[in-house]
């Protein structure tokens, strides 16, 4: 009986083994492999969602809300990339680079815009997109120092000086390593206090000097006219994107998406509306326009605002342009004979029914509507803040030699209908070769854009001005508020 149940018990053993094994090869023979399940990419993740979260640096080199709403040349190049997607911008700002770059290890967010350079230190750290601006860091000091000797001209004359720069940021880096290669200087590395912030403290010579990039420079000499750039301090240096990591999908995308955005002279035409003024930058002029903002236009401000609501034209572009045409002065007259703010001609004075072009009321009510009749008269095509610009080129020279610089521009190759091109072929009226075959003839084409720049640069100084008032008014009434 012993043999026969342990025969049973060995044939089982051998029964099940063999089921076991049978099983499992029967199963892999089944088995087919899928698809392996891959975890979602970050663009994937984007497209889905349909929204971009982006990190963007409260600045004017960057992003802010002005007059007409959110802008800003590094958020305009985000909101092109984000259309291109087909998603909605979420931003969470920024209001120094070392917040920036603390907010870009969030797990949530896609891209950080805060003009950061594509330094060694950061590009160990950080995955950049690609380069779309070029900079150089300048020390900024204050021009006060320009007649005492102390005004530093290289490295070795900021010993001595009180330099504060960003925590954080490229300029930090830059004063550490030479600190480390030997130079004596006294620099303070702020984590509160922006670029922006710190050019400020420069022209009120609470500090001696910083360091800024030579587009947030450039963008800012006009608001601070008591700063002065000293010498540069680096080489040529790449602004970029940082994008969030493990997006491979996203740069391969974001590159080709910047190459046709490159090669279509898009980017080109966001430099030229940012930037191009900024280059006729005048310290005596800038520094004679402040005064006269505080002596001249309270006189005549309440028109600019009252024609500017009328007829629909920002009554800070009326002022900017009443200042290029006139200085503010109602008795300005001209050797052509043009007078007055708005420095109307005896004709056109006379079709816009104003009778004494010496009264300021009547001359900004005539020059708003006579700029007016140059937006309406915009040859189609022309959209956006080109329209604007065209019509006050025309203000300038005339309708007609507007239209032969488009013309000789479709002639050339370039956009017609853009501003930043038309720039490129409004000079060449005055060349014979170029204006002979042209219906209007010759003409003076650098000066109409000179005149639509200068507006522009003033422009934004009013602007900027209005909106620190409003800073300083809200905060009076908090106080105020307060005590009660």
């Amino acid at each position: 009986m012993n043999t026969i149940d342990k025969n049973i018990k060995v044939l089982l053993v051998v029964f099940f083994a063999f089921s076991f094994f049978a099983f499992g090869w029967l199963s892999h023979s089944a088995y087919k492999p899928g698809k392996r399940i891959e975890k979602p990419s970050v663009l994937d993740e984007i497209k889905k969602t349909k929204i971009l979260n982006v990190v963007l640096l409260n600045a004017p080199s960057t992003y802010y809300i002005g007059t007409d709403g959110a802008q800003g040349f590094e958020y305009d190049l985000l909101h092109a990339y984000a259309e291109h997607l087909g998603v909605t911008l979420n931003i969470t700002t920024a209001n120094t680079i070392k917040e920036a770059i603390k907010f870009s290890k969030l797990p949530h967010i896609h891209i950080t815009s805060a003009s950061l350079a594509k330094t060694k230190a950061r590009e160990e750290t950080f995955n950049f997109g690609p380069s779309y601006f070029e900079v150089q860091e300048q020390v900024i000091c204050y021009r006060g120092m320009l007649g005492s000797g102390k005004f530093p001209r290289d490295i070795e004359n900021l010993a001595g000086l009180s330099i504060t720069v960003g925590e954080g940021t490229s300029y930090s880096e830059t004063i550490k390593s030479l600190q480390e290669d030997g130079y004596d200087i006294n620099a303070t590395f702020d984590s509160e206090l922006s670029t922006e912030e710190l050019l400020e403290q420069v022209a009120s010579h609470k500090i001696d000097c910083t360091i800024a990039d030579s587009n947030i420079y450039a963008l800012n000499q006009r608001y601070f006219p008591s700063i002065a750039l000293a010498f540069v301090i680096s080489g040529r240096e790449q602004l970029a994107w940082v994008l969030a990591k493990d997006s491979k999908k996203l740069e391969a995308d974001m590159y080709s998406w910047f190459n046709s955005f490159n090669q279509s002279g898009k980017l080109a035409q966001l430099k030229d509306h940012y930037y191009s003024y900024v280059l006729f930058f005048d310290y005596y002029n800038n520094k004679m326009f402040y005064k006269r903002v505080k002596s001249r236009l309270p006189k005549y401000k309440e028109y600019f605002e009252k024609y500017g609501t009328q007829y629909g034209i920002p009554w800070t572009l009326l002022a900017a342009q009443s200042y290029q045409e006139s200085h503010w002065n109602p008795k300005a007259k001209s050797f052509t004979g043009v007078r007055g703010l708005m420095m109307l001609t005896r004709r056109t004075a006379k079709l816009l029914g104003v009778k004494n072009r010496l009264n300021p009321d009547q001359s900004i009510k005539g020059g708003t509507r006579h700029l007016n009749q140059m937006l309406k008269n915009v040859p189609q095509g022309v959209e956006g803040e080109n329209r604007l610009k065209f019509a006050l080129a025309a203000y300038n020279i005339g309708m007609g030699h507007i239209q032969d610089a488009q013309t000789l521009a479709d002639k050339m190759g370039l956009d017609q209908n853009i501003w930043s091109d038309l720039k490129k072929a409004l000079p060449l009226l005055s060349q014979k070769r170029y204006y002979q075959s042209l219906k209007h003839g010759y003409a003076r084409g650098s000066e109409p854009v000179r005149y639509v720049d200068s507006i522009y640069d003033y422009r934004d100084i009013l602007q900027n001005i209005n909106e620190v008032d409003k800073e300083e008014k809200g905060k009076q009434k908090e106080e105020k508020q307060k005590k009660k």
